[in-house]
């Protein structure tokens, strides 16, 4: 179970800097998600600890350690990368055996090592099966499999879940969170779906383009944003975020003040975006908070509003059924302890 720590990394491609000075920690044993948009850093990242890159500035320790300038299986980093990265012209015990038998480990063990995790993920009767002739599913299995047989300190994921069907989707990230409670092998999984990483995670990092934007753990930046760009990467729909004046331990947008019930650092008459995520709305008459309702879409589980309030558009997500006109005026009121104040110029959280 080794830690992973970035030091100062900076990252330079073609004199075009992709990684900004990042300091992170990664517990031994622990699974954290990166997320963040296409381009962002995130696979840079995973190459860095694999020793397939080399930092432009500052280190990676792996167990506490810089690692020996050698292959990701001589690190004892294991792999796991997106689409079809098997051998097609072997089987799928062959493709699991691949890494094992590369470390010169004598057969017994190797025949071993490759039914003990191929029984872990289920696969036991497809080993002597091609890999084309496998499932979406089966292929990513014998993937992960392969990346456990050689006993990794540090398994990565590279988006492996892109592409595959929704459901699939599901039924794999129940899968790699099962094995990973099971194994305990540190692992670090890298996305664009910010669901998909609060699903997996223990510690989830949030990143910009190349600067890491928030780390924690999952409740914890989905409750308490570092800045409106984690509020509204993080959460479907996104955060919305009301421009108004704080004003005597609340926000006014509009005619209506927001009480908040949190400490905020910020001084009366101060322009903020008030931060309230969709889902923490309940219809109230007595409420202040009148939006005008645009559409309304009812999807089964939920019915969500689209609105209008002091001319700024408002997203409401409720669990219960509703129906109103196009135009009626809704009352809403917003669970006060979750609300997050932002500072209009930085983007910053001024919530404590």
């Amino acid at each position: 179970m080794a830690s992973v720590e970035f030091e100062g990394i900076e990252q330079v491609y073609d004199q075009r800097r992709v990684i900004h000075g990042i300091d992170l920690v990664i517990d031994g044993g622990s699974f954290c998600a990166i997320t963040g948009p296409s381009a962002c850093g995130k696979s840079s990242l995973l190459k860095l600890v694999a020793g397939m890159e080399s930092p432009s500035v500052g280190q990676v320790l792996i167990g506490g350690q810089v690692p020996p300038d050698r292959s990701p299986a001589q690190r004892g980093i294991a792999m796991v990368l997106p689409g079809d990265s098997l051998f097609g012209h072997l089987s799928a015990g062959e493709n699991i055996a691949f890494g094992v038998r590369a470390a010169a480990r004598p057969a017994g063990e190797i025949d071993q090592r490759v039914r003990a995790v191929a029984g872990l993920l289920g696969i036991e009767p497809f080993l002597s099966r091609r890999v084309q002739n496998l499932s979406d599913d089966h292929r990513l299995r014998t993937s992960i499999a392969r990346a456990l047989a050689g006993e990794p300190k540090v398994c990565l994921f590279d988006d492996p879940l892109i592409g595959l069907d929704e459901l699939l989707q599901a039924q794999l990230r129940e899968e790699i969170r099962r094995l990973h409670r099971k194994l305990g092998i540190t692992s670090i999984y890298a996305t664009r779906d910010p669901i998909e990483a609060m699903a997996l995670a223990d510690q989830l990092v949030v990143m910009g383009a190349g600067w890491v934007a928030q780390s924690s753990t999952p409740m914890q930046v989905y409750d308490r944003p570092a800045n409106t760009y984690v509020a509204n990467f993080v959460g479907k729909p996104a955060m919305n975020m009301l421009r108004g004046v704080w004003l005597q331990g609340g926000v006014l947008i509009g005619d209506a003040r927001v009480p908040v019930r949190r400490p905020v650092a910020a001084h009366d008459n101060q322009p903020v975006l008030l931060g309230i995520r969709p889902q923490h709305f309940s219809l109230s008459g007595a409420s202040p908070l009148a939006a005008r309702l645009s559409t309304l879409e009812f999807t089964g589980a939920q019915t969500t509003l689209q609105c209008v309030i002091a001319d700024q558009p408002l997203t409401v997500v409720l669990k219960e059924r509703v129906s109103f006109e196009s135009g009626a005026i809704v009352r809403l009121t917003p669970e006060f302890d979750l609300l997050q104040v932002f500072d209009l110029a930085t983007g910053d959280s001024l919530t404590g």
